[in-house]
């Protein structure tokens, strides 16, 4: 590669020597050089483009194995639910109540299930950036998105400590036979000058560190507001979290500047720095060593300077990207050796779980404590608002072997947390000699999580999950977990898609899934998570009398997490009771436990007055009526097919500098025209001071003259170069910001249904990886091209100007050229596409796996989970490696064209025209350096297509369909709403355009203060009516809120005074002063007020250092609190907006007694007596007391009025429902009350 690219210089020199001299004394004739300048670069071309298939082969197995190992790595490290450090306070609130001033404590129950770490953090080394208070799965996707991308560009490390400095080498000897000493001076001269890109390039190291902080904490708040997406349009609060975002993404672009001038900087000072050593070395020649600077030796030289140039600039270039692949790389150690593995895979645990003189086939603990970690963080002291959790076992827990077995207790006081720590997933302290846990898992192991955890595959994929099908025992768990109704309402049965996060199910549906999964399996353990928490009465029961008693579960070890204590008290045959904080009250048979703790007495008793007919819980999303009857739900990824098209292009061109866009152009235009246009000038007027020793005498040369004359040109135009690139990065930056704002805003005002049907993977995709593109890649590419572009056309004229006769060969080289171009690109764009569309799963794997990843341990499902991964991964391998593979096919052509264009046109100007040596000289720089820049251009016009593509996916998510946007004649009036009045008239509502009505012509009111029970079974339009109140789904008919019509008002207005508390509460990262005032709208006062009135402190009275304190940190999701205390803070969180009309639906549904009790009574007494309420019923006992009832039937009101006046009837529904339960005589007494 080095030899082959001196045979230019060398052609040059020696042709232009012979010219000079008129072939006085010639051994060699001119063709052989003119062959010379034919057959060097094609030879040099070929290695060339071995070289790159070479580390182009490695680079992608490089990454193929890279992907697969921090997939690897993310299946053995401990999930734990982390907390933003910046987040919290120094000093806990000053407006504390006597009891929570005393103490801020410990964890509840840190992560409740797998799904709450889609959020948790990896925990790393004490002050490790970046591993504590991270969102993992964010940050896995920056690992194999954007730090796999800086360790690509980065790989080619032999260039930089071998292939350059034997080039630099060459170019040194050959000008020094050239230009003699004068070219050692120049060179020194160049060497004094690298301190200054040697510099610059710290500064940017310094940036790019800082920058990729920011992106990371972008990165999170984009993924974090995506994962509660819902949560936000229901609580109107998209333009707010837009600007949280931008507020971050200023402060990332802030540094994405820094970092960008400083290339830029560094690139200046590469493509500067040799023109310093072209002047000293020809200064020194002509004016100190009195030589004569003829053409052969300017030209050649110039060559040779071009490409120690070229050196220095592929150094400049190769720094940075060699700097961001070794920040990306300490990124990817940091994540392998510094996050916290399980006690089974750290090197430093000690293995507690199996005791020699235990029997070992059983199942439990001795003597031990768990934490969620096992570093200094579980230390922590009281008055830190961090809440580090620890299990204890004090004395021998021992399991029933074969038998069902009940974990009972409060909310949060650990019931998962044992759970988890049979499972490994917690870190175990020993507390004796004898210390011990033991779960065998020879027999197999199945999880059912509280918060169930379903795959984006069909229902049957999901109760398989990798296990044979069976249909006999299949059908059995279908039939026995109370399955087979809900497939009937799905046209495509078990095939039916459940989406991503099972959105298609509802609560009850997913729950029985979970279940289903683990009874179909052949694990002899099954470890169930509050399985019942999700299902009404009725279908517990089923569960209960069918399954647990049923043949698939007998002889089984079940040990089940439950607050349902009466359902289960028939075939429970131990019980474990767990008291405050994390300790075990009593164990033993239920009779046993039950005489020694009263509170489960009154519990039972409770129960048993619920235990009733009702239906099952409907979830909000009620998209099977509309699945089309193949089962699939979730849309396919669109592909565009042809060139980038021109509203893409327009979406970055018409963000270039924003507001001043017109002068940004002016100026841009400027720039990439005037600096070629001076720059090759300079190089011709080299020539035309070359010339002038042939036609005067060298003492009569005034060579000082030309000399600054060509350092004035040079400066002047490296001036323009340089001010022209700030600018324009400058203009690039803002369109970064524009355009990601612009992709949020749309993504946030899209509408439910686009929501349902697209993956989060693929918007956390468009916000991450396709953003990436446009502020890295786009930037470059145009600012490569358009110079590229006004280089190109300069060297052509100015190949002409010296010889007309180069017209029509160039034409046709042009047209090859075109022709190979043309081809390559349409190959490259459309394998590009595939590109990005196999990066998609991958994400959306990592994802669902790590979401997972309890449940894929606790199954031994690792190996399967691999093999998923190497699927994927091995489908994006290929198209990456035909994406690579197709460059080194244009390129080989491509420079064989432009060696035939320079060798022809160095045949023209010897044999073919009278043309001087300095002219030759000329035209022979001007063509191969257009011939260069042909197979830069075609490089460059198909990345820029390329890295379009990433804009053309932001444009598709920037045309979705939207809700309506806010104007000023939607503002409602200040004092709006006075009232929670509500009048519905002839309301229908449909999830789409095209599928059926799920509401018809529904006409109600209901007076401000009432309390309303909604009831109905499954599909009724309890969920679509709370939705169609929000206007999250097309509605009809009028809906009037303290007399305004609710239809005409910005959706944002009427979000924002109408609260909903769903089912699944979501919380985000921070403390809990910020979840419940995300946005610092009100004083602490009201946040406690709002806290008491929810129940929180008078649950917290036993729990000493365990309370929730306004300083308490949350992690992402609510990860480290358990799913009660969620529900709690959702409730506290809807008290806080002091809203008109409050909805809750399905609110209580995973919480035990005396928390719903809680719950109840705050929202009997302690909310304002104008608040309207509506609560979507999940036990009768909730809304028996209500002041008015409705009873939905197939999207029709069956019945509406006052309890008492509907338990009149003798063939109502509600009266039906009544009469069946055990407890009527409690039942009427309530509504006598």
């Amino acid at each position: 590669m080095v030899v082959m690219s001196f045979a230019s210089p060398i052609g040059v020199n020696r042709l232009l020597g012979y010219i000079e001299t008129g072939g006085e004394n010639a051994t060699v004739h001119p063709w052989f050089w003119i062959l010379w300048i034919l057959l060097g670069p094609l030879l040099g071309s070929i290695a060339t483009q071995y070289h790159t298939w070479i580390l182009n082969c490695v680079t992608v197995r490089s990454s193929a194995t890279i992907t697969q190992l921090v997939f690897d790595h993310a299946l053995r490290i401990r999930i734990k639910a982390e907390t933003q450090n910046n987040g919290v306070s120094a000093q806990t609130t000053a407006v504390n109540t006597p009891r929570e001033s005393q103490t801020e404590g410990s964890d509840a129950t840190n992560v409740k299930d797998q799904s709450s770490t889609t959020s948790g953090g990896v925990s790393g080394s004490k002050g490790h950036e970046g591993t504590s208070g991270t969102n993992v799965i964010g940050r896995l996707n920056n690992l194999v998105t954007s730090d796999l991308n800086n360790i690509n560009n980065g790989a080619d490390v032999m260039m930089l400590i071998v292939y350059v400095p034997i080039q630099v080498t060459f170019c040194v000897v050959f000008l020094y036979f050239v230009l003699g000493w004068s070219a050692l001076i120049g060179i020194g001269a160049t060497f004094l000058c690298l301190p200054i890109p040697a510099y610059l390039s710290t500064i940017m190291s310094k940036a790019q560190k800082l920058r990729m902080t920011k992106t990371d904490a972008r990165v999170q708040q984009v993924t974090e507001t995506m994962s509660i997406i819902r949560m936000v349009k229901l609580f109107g609060w998209e333009a707010k979290m837009n600007d949280r975002i931008a507020k971050v993404r200023e402060e990332e672009m802030e540094h994405t500047q820094k970092f960008r001038m400083s290339e830029i900087l560094i690139g200046i000072s590469g493509f500067a720095i040799p023109f310093v050593t072209t002047i000293t070395a020809y200064g020194i020649f002509a004016l100190v060593m009195k030589e004569d600077l003829t053409a052969s030796k300017v030209f050649s030289s110039m060559v040779a300077f071009d490409m120690f140039r070229g050196q220095l600039f592929n150094l400049a270039s190769r720094i940075p990207t060699t700097i961001s692949a070794k920040v990306s790389l300490d990124r990817l150690n940091a994540f392998l050796y510094q996050t916290e593995l399980l006690d089974e895979y750290s090197p430093d645990a000690v293995d507690h779980r199996r005791n020699p003189d235990i029997d070992p086939q059983s199942i439990g603990f001795k003597d031990v404590s768990f934490a969620w970690t096992s570093g200094s963080e579980s230390a922590t002291t009281p008055d830190s608002p961090r809440r580090i959790f620890t299990l204890k076992v004090d004395d021998e827990l021992l399991f029933k072997r074969g038998k069902i077995n009940l974990i009972v207790g409060p909310t949060g006081s650990g019931k998962t947390s044992m759970l988890m720590a049979l499972l490994g997933e917690l870190h175990c302290v020993p507390l004796g000699s004898e210390s011990f846990f033991q779960l065998p898992r020879e027999g197999g192991i199945a999880y059912a999580s509280q918060e169930s955890w379903v795959q984006n595959e069909t229902l049957r994929d999901n109760i398989l999950f990798g296990s044979l099908y069976e249909e006999e025992r299949y059908n059995k768990v279908i039939e026995q977990c109370g399955l087979k109704p809900d497939l009937e309402l799905f046209e495509a049965g078990d095939m039916t898609e459940v989406g991503e996060k099972g959105l298609t199910l509802s609560g009850g549906q997913k729950a029985r899934v979970t279940l289903a999964r683990a009874v179909y399996s052949r694990a002899e353990i099954l470890l169930l998570d509050d399985v019942l928490a999700a299902l009404d009465v009725h279908t517990s029961k089923w569960i209960a009398e069918k399954c647990f008693k049923g043949d698939l579960v007998r002889g089984r070890t079940v040990i089940l997490v439950t607050h349902n204590i009466a359902l289960m008290s028939s075939i429970a045959e131990f019980v474990v009771a767990m008291g405050r904080n994390g300790s075990i009250s009593n164990q033993g048979s239920l009779s046993k436990v039950l005489a020694k703790e009263a509170r489960l007495i009154a519990e039972i008793e409770a129960e048993e007055t619920q235990i009733a007919t009702k239906e099952e819980i409907a979830d909000r999303n009620k998209l099977n009526e509309q699945k089309a009857p193949d089962g699939k739900l979730v849309v396919a990824e669109e592909v565009a097919h042809g060139r980038v098209a021109w509203p893409a292009l327009k979406l970055y061109l018409g963000s270039l500098g924003d507001k001043h866009r017109i002068f940004w152009w002016v100026a841009f235009v400027f720039n990439m025209t005037f600096s070629p246009l001076l720059l090759s000038l300079a190089v011709w007027y080299l020539g035309y001071w070359a010339s002038q020793y042939q036609e005067v005498p060298a003492s009569e040369v005034p060579a000082a003259q030309y000399l600054l004359t060509y350092t004035g040109m040079v400066t002047f135009g490296v001036t323009v170069y340089a001010f022209g690139y700030l600018y324009y990065i400058i203009g690039a930056v803002i369109a970064s910001k524009k355009i990601h704002r612009r992709l949020v805003s749309s993504i946030l005002s899209s509408t439910m249904r686009w929501l349902d049907v697209t993956p989060t993977s693929r918007v956390i995709n468009r916000c991450t990886q396709d953003i990436t593109s446009v502020d890295d890649q786009i930037p470059v590419v145009l600012a490569q091209i358009s110079e590229i572009t006004a280089f190109m056309i300069v060297k052509f004229l100015s190949v002409l100007l010296i010889a007309r006769a180069a017209l029509i060969p160039g034409v046709l080289v042009a047209a090859a050229s075109a022709v190979i171009g043309q081809i390559y690109l349409r190959a490259q764009l459309s394998i590009r596409r595939e590109m990005s569309n196999a990066q998609s799963p991958i994400i959306s794997h990592f994802g669902a796996a790590i979401t997972g990843l309890v449940s894929i341990r606790a199954y031994g499902a690792q190996k399967a989970t691999r093999q998923e991964s190497f699927a994927r991964i091995d489908k994006y391998t290929r198209t990456a490696q035909a994406f690579r593979d197709v460059n080194r096919w244009m390129s080989v052509r491509v420079e064989a064209i432009g060696a035939l264009f320079a060798a022809g046109i160095a045949a023209y100007l010897v044999y073919g025209a009278e043309v001087s040596a300095s002219n030759t000289g000329f035209a022979l720089n001007m063509t191969v350096g257009f011939c260069e820049l042909i197979r830069m251009f075609i490089f460059t016009a198909n990345r820029i297509e390329v890295t379009a593509n990433s804009l053309e996916r932001i444009q598709q998510y920037l045309d979705i369909d939207h809700e309506p946007q806010s104007k000023p004649s939607g503002i409602p009036p200040a004092y709006w709403p006075s009232s929670g009045k509500l009048q519905v008239e002839k309301l229908s509502a449909r999830y789409s355009s095209d599928g059926p009505q799920v509401l018809h012509d529904i006409s109600f009111t209901i007076s401000s203060g009432e309390r309303v029970g909604i009831v109905g079974r499954t599909g009724s339009g309890k969920s679509s009516l709370t939705l169609s109140l929000l206007r999250c789904i097309l509605t009809n008919g009028s809906v009037l809120l303290d007399g305004l019509p609710t239809g005409s008002l910005n959706l944002d207005a009427l979000r924002s005074n109408i609260t909903i508390i769903p089912q699944v509460p979501e919380l985000l990262s921070g403390t809990l002063r910020q979840n419940l005032d995300p946005f610092d709208e009100y004083d602490d006062a009201v946040l406690h007020d709002s806290l008491r009135a929810a129940g929180l402190y008078s649950l917290q009275q036993h729990e000493g250092e365990a309370r929730l304190t306004l300083d308490t940190a949350i992690a992402s999701g609510g990860g480290n609190l358990s799913v009660g205390q969620r529900q709690i803070l959702a409730l506290a969180r809807a008290m806080v907006r002091r809203s008109k009309l409050l909805i809750l639906d399905e609110a209580t549904s995973a919480i035990d007694n005396e928390t719903d009790n809680a719950i109840q009574a705050s929202l009997r007494n302690e909310l304002d007596k104008d608040v309207t309420l509506l609560t979507v019923a999940h036990r009768l006992q909730t809304i028996m007391d209500a002041d008015k009832i409705m009873v939905l039937d197939a999207g029709r009101i069956a019945e509406f009025g006052e309890p008492k006046d509907l338990l009149q009837k003798e063939e109502g529904v509600l009266r039906a429902l009544v009469q069946e339960s055990e407890d009527r005589d409690i039942l009427y007494a309530m509504t006598r009350a």
